[in-house]
């Protein structure tokens, strides 16, 4: 996974309220175990409509995607976070996630960011107008071209896994010297435990 610490440029507005994971991915689309392609589907319901937000040419390669209250709802599938990484997104901003997408995303590398209704209004009025919005992990402040400021705050935890790259696996790899400490103290000790397994 990729340190996140800054992301700046345009931002996708969506502003819908309960967009839940069923339509940021379609459960067609969770055949697979990649990751690649899933932006492919991504949205594939609204993006069915011509002229949607999603694939209008203004917002192109845009990685920020501004929605409404309760993004990530329903299902817990993780296909949702890896169709929006595929698809380019790095920052959502809403009023509310699910938890448990808000998890998947940060797992994913997505950072999540909650603010405040009247400021997810504001800054959908900025990305409408094609300006580009700053999202800065390290000061936890949002900020626009027009001198809008808006903090944000993110579980420490989930923080430091976003600026320093963190994934599960990555994380369980920083523990290898212990692990590997207590698997053999194990194997010592309660070597019945072990029978037939390669240490």
């Amino acid at each position: 996974m990729q340190p996140l610490t800054r992301v700046e440029g345009g931002a996708i507005p969506l502003g819908l309220k309960n967009v839940d994971t069923d339509i940021i991915i379609p459960a067609r689309w969770l055949k697979t175990i990649s990751r690649d392609g899933l932006g492919q589907g991504a949205f594939e319901t609204l993006r069915a409509v011509p002229g949607n937000v999603i694939d209008d040419p203004a917002y192109a390669g845009a990685p920020i995607l501004i929605a409404g209250d309760n993004f990530g709802c329903g299902s817990s599938r993780e296909h949702a976070a890896w169709a929006l990484g595929d698809l380019g997104i790095k920052v959502v901003i809403a009023p509310s996630f699910s938890d448990i997408f808000s998890g998947n995303a940060v797992k994913n590398g997505i950072l999540p960011v909650v603010l405040a209704q009247s400021a997810v209004d504001r800054l959908l009025e900025v990305a409408r107008q094609g300006e580009p919005i700053t999202v800065d992990l390290e000061t936890q402040t949002v900020t626009t071209p027009y001198q809008d400021r808006f903090a944000f705050t993110l579980d420490p935890f989930r923080r430091d896994c976003l600026l320093n790259g963190l994934d599960e696996i990555a994380l369980t790899m920083a523990r290898d010297t212990a692990i590997g400490a207590f698997e053999g103290a194990r194997a010592n000790g309660q070597p019945w435990l072990m029978r037939g397994t390669a240490i």
